[in-house]
């Protein structure tokens, strides 16, 4: 399953990692990537929406679940 998330605040590479290894963190994540141009990250996996959006939080990001 893929979740993207709408990430606000990312303005450079070590902001793209931040977010991507915050995700990575999460149980049933298997892949995550960030963008910061289209200020998007993907999550690969089965991981709860929920604990996405707290991880990029907690990271220091502005993020929810992109429509």
């Amino acid at each position: 399953m893929t979740t993207t998330l709408t990430v606000e605040g990312m303005g450079c590479e070590g902001c793209e990692d931040i977010v991507e290894n915050a995700l990575s963190g999460v149980d049933g994540v298997e892949e995550a990537n960030a963008d910061r141009e289209e200020d998007v990250a993907t999550v690969e996996g089965e991981a709860d929406a929920e604990d996405l959006l707290e991880s990029i939080e907690f990271a220091g990001y502005d993020a929810e679940l992109a429509e």
